[in-house]
């Protein structure tokens, strides 16, 4: 109708105030109440922290970029400045695309709205509103002038990131580190997804230690992880005591809390250790946490201990695996490996372990580790791990004589290029999972062969003589955080000829395995270099009924 097209067309020409302030927004702040280096937009830096920079990580912090205009905030550093400042400054940015959104004029839409929780009071309510065999999601009218609830604050959101602290009620789940020297500091948030494992001296006092809280068993489990609707309290796993002299004992309960207290001039059931654990969903909500301690007693002659932490995230309905990277590979993290199930695709998984070069127990591929002797034939166990991003060769030396055989020999030296088990599979990214087929990269192996001269005889054999890996990989993604992403492993064996020796006589053959990373990335260039110009003007109504 008419009336509902001019409507439409007052709002155009009105747009409302944005949304989002840009100057408020710094997708580089990662850590908690402290300067993220080279982060401009970091609040929680100051005019000495900048001066310290030497670029500026995040230069352009824009809200939706679908939209035709919007402000964005622009950081520099001015480096001829004495200390070197900051430059900050708001800008009017326009979308050169035709095909863009003049106003966001439903604002409800922008954020997620937490689920209204049953009560004793809203339940006929609700019953009303959803307990038919259909209802609707949408408002009852669609007011464009009524202004929108306020978005949910941070620690109200139920589903996690990568990297994002685990928020509690008070502040974060605490791991305590050491900063600049080796004592404990409290103010290092557990990340999302981010195994880590610390250790740090904390300073005691037997007389004071029913009132150091970093000594008590509350300290770590009092506060209520935020998920969701609900909060998730930090059960006890297990309960392990120290004796003065090292001896650990596993407590049968861990029901029972037990507090720091003073006794026979020593201080007992001090925190040593904490080993947190947290399942979550594959969508990021935490669904569930505990914490393992290790209890000890400590003597009045002692001024310090030594604390260890570990956090560990594990998936529901899945066996931790370790990552290597969240989604992309890490480098200087173990490339994932794995094998072909018998009768796939029923079920379609894969048994997977860590592309390392080890022992070949967890059916992983391996690959040959120099030893201080060079005997290829004392030298089957020993093997090192392979690391994404990290080159290497290795080797050994096979003395061969008239007595050995030649089929047994072979078989010898291919167990010591490959392994008991080869891999059939690698995983694309450091995060792939055994259920996700798509994620697994098969592994090509080839063969070649080559001469090798030798003294008479005529008898003679194909023995192996190295192997080499080249793993290819790509950035995936965008291209502010690119992510590694395996896409070809290859596996080449090369064999030569072998002459049978005369009798008496031995020959030294080098034996060598390789491993090598190739980026295969093509350079990236900017899209919109390729965006036509239209010189056109639409009518209003053009996209009527949308704004």
């Amino acid at each position: 109708p008419a009336d509902a097209r001019d409507a439409a067309q007052a709002r155009v020409y009105s747009a409302p105030a944005p949304v989002t302030d840009v100057a408020r927004l710094c997708v580089c702040d990662l850590l908690v109440a402290q300067c993220d280096a080279n982060c401009c937009c970091d609040p929680d830096c100051s005019a000495e922290d900048f001066s310290l920079f030497t670029t500026c990580s995040v230069p352009l912090v824009i809200g939706d970029s679908q939209l035709c205009s919007q402000k964005a905030a622009v950081y520099s550093l001015d480096v001829e400045a004495n200390p070197p400042e900051r430059i900050f400054k708001i800008i009017d940015q326009v979308n050169p695309s035709i095909f863009c959104i003049h106003a966001t004029n439903y604002k409800q839409a922008l954020y997620l709205k937490s689920p209204e929780i049953p009560t004793a009071e809203n339940f006929d309510q609700l019953l009303d509103k959803f307990g038919g065999a259909t209802f609707s999601a949408e408002p009852d009218t669609w007011n464009l002038d009524t202004d929108a609830q306020n978005p949910p604050e941070a620690n109200e959101t139920s589903r996690y990131e990568y990297g994002v602290p685990v928020q509690t009620e008070d502040a974060f789940l605490r791991l305590p580190s050491p900063v600049v020297s080796s004592w404990c500091s409290d103010a290092n948030p557990a990340g999302f997804l981010v195994n880590q494992a610390t250790k740090c001296i904390r300073s005691v006092s037997v007389k004071k230690c029913d009132s150091i809280q970093a000594l008590s068993m509350l300290f770590y489990i009092n506060s209520s992880i935020l998920a969701a609707v609900f909060q998730v309290n930090i059960t006890v796993q297990s309960i392990v005591v120290q004796s003065l002299h090292g001896m650990r004992t596993l407590l049968s309960s861990s029901d029972v809390l037990r507090l720091p207290m003073v006794l026979d001039e020593l201080c007992i059931n001090a925190v040593f250790g904490v080993n947190y654990h947290i399942t979550h969903t594959d969508t990021g909500e935490i669904i569930e946490a505990a914490a393992a301690f290790v209890l000890g007693a400590i003597s009045k002659e002692e001024l310090s201990i030594e604390q260890s932490f570990e956090i560990s995230f594990t998936q529901e309905n899945t066996q931790p695996v370790p990552l290597s990277g969240n989604p992309g590979y890490v480098v200087g993290l173990p490339v994932r490996a794995g094998f072909q199930p018998q009768g796939y695709p029923f079920p379609a998984a894969f048994l997977f372990a860590s592309l390392a070069l080890s022992s070949n127990k967890h059916s992983q591929l391996t690959i040959l580790h120099s030893t201080s002797t060079q005997d290829c034939l004392a030298a089957q166990g020993a093997r090192a791990p392979v690391l994404f991003g990290y080159n290497m060769i290795s080797g050994c030396k096979l003395r061969i004589t008239a007595a050995m055989k030649c089929q047994p020999l072979a078989q010898t030296l291919l167990d010591v290029l490959k392994g008991q088990s080869f891999p059939e599979y690698v995983a694309s990214f450091g995060n792939s999972q055994a259920q996700d087929v798509l994620d697994w990269v098969p592994i090509t192996q080839l063969h070649i062969s080559e001469q090798m001269i030798s003294h008479t005889l005529q008898s003679s054999c194909q023995i192996p003589v190295s192997l080499g890996i080249e793993v290819k990989w790509t950035k995936y993604g965008s291209l502010v955080n690119p992510q590694a992403r395996i896409v070809n492993v290859t596996a080449t064996i090369t064999t030569t000829t072998l002459k049978q020796l005369p009798s008496g006589r031995e020959r030294i053959i080098p034996i060598t395995s390789s491993v090598v990373f190739t980026d295969i990335s093509s350079p990236a260039e900017p899209s919109y270099k390729a965006w036509p110009t239209i010189n056109i003007k639409l009518p209003f109504d053009f996209f009527y009924p949308f704004v």
